[in-house]
């Protein structure tokens, strides 16, 4: 979104390594997300634009893989509101990232290494948290 982290250089990065790269696919009004296969860099290009203002591959695209449909994530990088220093994340309460890492955690590669992608901005002394929220692994932000 507008007010996240962007990642399209990070995208261009991990392709250049020639590594693999998983973009969410959010279901509406659910609090279901699939991570789906990019095939280049270039392909950001045909993805849909949400009414939330994100590109992602549109509903009708049954070609891509999805990565729990095979070996799994190693990493997923975490969009947020606001963290704090122990891990926790408050997202936009729809629960779609604590979901998807409850499938990743009944999937036999388990559970991907999360990292928070933040603003300086959005570290607090702490977040508010339910017992359905998942802990990130490292939160990464410029630290002047």
């Amino acid at each position: 979104m507008p007010d996240e982290i962007q990642t399209e250089e990070i995208i261009k990065d991990i392709f250049k390594q020639g590594k693999e790269c998983f973009i969410p696919r959010y279901k509406p009004h659910s609090n279901h997300m699939d991570m789906l296969k990019l095939s280049s860099a270039a392909d950001i290009s045909s993805l849909t634009l949400t009414s939330w203002n994100i590109l992602q591959p549109s509903d009708d695209d049954s070609a891509r893989e999805e990565a729990l449909a095979g070996g799994g994530l190693d990493l997923i990088f975490m969009p947020g509101l606001g963290f704090d220093k122990k891990g926790n994340r408050l997202g936009r309460g729809k629960g779609y990232y604590d979901t998807y890492l409850g499938r990743c955690m009944k999937h036999p590669s388990g559970k991907p290494y999360t990292i928070a992608l933040a603003f300086r901005e959005q570290i607090c002394e702490s977040v508010p948290v339910t017992e359905n929220d998942v802990q990130v692994d490292e939160i990464l932000y410029e630290d002047c």
